[in-house]
C-alpha cells in the first residue's frame, strides 16, 4: 500500500505509491481514488497535466489559481528530479507564508499532493525533466495568478543550482504575496 506522509502545513501530503519490479521492468498504481479517500483524501480529479524542462534550473511558479477555479494538484515525477513546493496563501490561515519543500523524482517515485489555497512551484533538478500532474479544476486564465517565486517574506530556500532560474516572462514580473488578492 502507498505510503502517506503529512507535514505542518494542513492538507500537503507526500505520496509514495508502490513499485512491483522485476527483470522486465516495474508496475505501479500511481493514482487509486479509493485508496486516496482511505487516507482522508476526497477529490475529483478532472485534467491531468504535463510539462517537460530542457534545463537544469527552469522554476515555474509559484502558481495558483483563484475562486471557483482553485485547483488541488497531485504532482508527480516521470523523469528526471525538481525540488517542489507549496506555499500556504490562505489569508485566515495561521500558517499564511509557510511553506514546504520535498524534492520529488523519477527514482523516488514519490509525489506531493498541494490543495487548493497554496500557491505550487518547482526547480528542475535535472536536464530533460517531465512533470505530471492532477488537477480539480480546468485551467482558467482570468483565474491564473502567480507569486514571486524569491519573496523575501516568504524565503524558500531554493537549492543552489549555479546560476539564476529560468522563469517564464509571467514569473518575473509575479508580485509578492502582500501585493496580491488570493481569493482564500
Amino acid at each position: 500500500m502507498a505510503e502517506f506522509k503529512r507535514f505542518k502545513l494542513d492538507g500537503v501530503v507526500e505520496i509514495i505509491p508502490v513499485r512491483h519490479g522485476d527483470s522486465r521492468g516495474f508496475f505501479s498504481e500511481t493514482f487509486n481514488k479509493a485508496t486516496l479517500k482511505a487516507n482522508g483524501i476526497d477529490l475529483d480529479f478532472v485534467q491531468d497535466n504535463h510539462s517537460l524542462s530542457r534545463d537544469t534550473g527552469v522554476l515555474r511558479g509559484l502558481h495558483y489559481q483563484t475562486p471557483p477555479f482553485a485547483q488541488d494538484k497531485l504532482v508527480r515525477v516521470t523523469r528526471g528530479r525538481i525540488y517542489d513546493v507549496a506555499v500556504d496563501i490562505r489569508t485566515d490561515s495561521k500558517t499564511l507564508g509557510q511553506w514546504i519543500g520535498v524534492e520529488l523524482s523519477s527514482e523516488a517515485w514519490n509525489q506531493l499532493l498541494v490543495p487548493k489555497g497554496f500557491a505550487h512551484g518547482f526547480l528542475t533538478l535535472e536536464p530533460d525533466t517531465e512533470v505530471v500532474y492532477k488537477v480539480t479544476a480546468p485551467y482558467s486564465k482570468d483565474h491564473d495568478r502567480s507569486i514571486r517565486f524569491d519573496d523575501p517574506e516568504i524565503g524558500v530556500e531554493w537549492p543552489n543550482i549555479g546560476h539564476p532560474p529560468t522563469l517564464s516572462d509571467k514569473d518575473k514580473v509575479a508580485p509578492s504575496l502582500k501585493a496580491s488578492i488570493t481569493g482564500f
